[in-house]
């Protein structure tokens, strides 16, 4: 950090903002109080983040980088001293990102410092990042902040399991979303181990005490796709909770948290397959190599899912993803070969919620009687049983 910045940083707290990405600015706020730095939550993302980061993106650019500058704008107007995001030198191109967003947000005349975190630089990544934006090297500090993020974030993603389960089965429509927001804002107040393993108990709690029917017919449905549309409820407008409402629990495939097992905790505090080795292995044949994005981890996810025997795959990507694009044209050999079916939802500014929610519906549907008929085929195999052994 400049002498510029460090003698501002010494007459007022700094206020630093990351993009939303579904509940991911609860864990970051974490770290950034313990680091003693005030974090600026902007506006959860809507409609009007959409408008202003369409306005002034280029047309062929995917959503989550409109949603990003979005958020960053009406970030910057709050506010905020500094705005963050993470980065990437793949092949995605996210790499390519934060330079943009940076030079848009400078012709724009907007007035704040742009800083960006490697996420393939994993925990020295996280260390670095944290020591730039406040000149505090404490080792112990940092260390701390990095804990309770990632704490933080194992945390929220049990909780997110936990409500799935209820929201699918759940008598009075909309109970389980009430606590699950109590939960999160446990969550949230906690900022030390002892009071967040408290708090996610008394989440846990909370959801539980949700009347649900528990012998509601069910379906099991893994959600992948390009990370950030799995994640964030307005990118991906809210489909876990529509196919709640239809009786689907879902399981999301790709969380913040397996991302932190392949680049940020260290191989010995880790405990089994992580994703990423895990795509390795189950991708191929249908893809060889890493092409960017997670297109990997998508065609993995189907034959996992697979594996486990789930009722249904939906994939959602952004328009012009061109990884993502990748992994749907595999989808349908891959389909043949596991007979789990499929649903890609591509998403932009331009989606339509009617229509949309017609596409569900009708992926459940097939689902549903996909199922009755498999339980009609096992029925019969019995009774055939039964006449042999007569």
């Amino acid at each position: 950090m400049s002498k510029t910045n460090m003698e501002k940083t010494a007459k007022k707290p700094i206020k630093v903002a990351f993009p939303h990405m579904g509940t991911i600015s609860i864990a970051w706020s974490a770290a950034l109080r313990k680091m003693g730095i005030e974090p600026f939550v902007p506006p959860y993302t809507s409609k009007k983040t959409l408008s202003l980061g369409t306005k002034n993106s280029p047309e062929a650019i995917c959503l989550p980088y409109k949603l990003i500058l979005g958020n960053f704008m009406e970030a910057i107007d709050g506010g905020a001293d500094y705005v963050a995001m993470i980065t990437s030198p793949g092949i995605c191109r996210l790499g390519e990102y934060g330079k943009s967003i940076k030079n848009v947000l400078a012709d724009m005349g907007y007035e704040a410092n742009f800083i960006e975190m490697n996420l393939y630089d994993g925990f020295k990544g996280m260390w670095n990042f944290l020591t730039e934006l406040t000149g505090n090297k404490n080792p112990i500090t940092v260390i701390r902040a990095i804990n309770i993020a990632v704490r933080k974030v194992f945390a929220i993603d049990e909780i997110e399991s936990f409500y799935s389960y209820y929201r699918a089965r759940e008598i009075n429509t909309g109970d389980a979303e009430k606590a699950y927001k109590k939960a999160l804002k446990l969550i949230d107040k906690a900022d030390y181990t002892k009071d967040l393993k408290k708090a996610l108990k008394e989440g846990l709690k909370e959801i539980s005490k949700v009347q649900i029917d528990p012998n509601r017919d069910v379906l099991h449905v893994d959600l992948t796709g390009e990370i950030f549309l799995v994640l964030d409820p307005f990118a991906n407008q809210n489909i876990e909770k529509e196919l709640g409402k239809m009786g689907v629990q879902t399981r999301r495939s790709l969380t913040v948290s397996g991302f932190l097992k392949d680049a940020i905790i260290p191989k010995l505090c880790k405990k089994g397959e992580t994703h990423l080795e895990r795509a390795f292995r189950l991708a191929k044949p249908y893809l060889m190599r890493d092409i960017g994005g997670d297109a990997l981890e998508c065609i993995s996810d189907v034959m996992y899912a697979s594996e486990r025997g789930v009722d249904g795959l939906i994939h959602v990507s952004p328009f012009t993803c061109m990884p993502e694009i990748m992994s749907q044209n595999i989808f349908p050999k891959m389909r043949e070969d596991v007979g789990i079916p499929i649903l890609s939802l591509i998403m932009d500014e331009q989606t339509g919620k009617a229509g949309y929610l017609t596409r569900l519906e009708a992926f459940v549907d097939l689902m549903r009687r996909k199922k009755m008929r498999q339980k009609l085929q096992a029925t019969k195999k019995e009774e055939i049983k039964e006449e042999i052994a007569k």
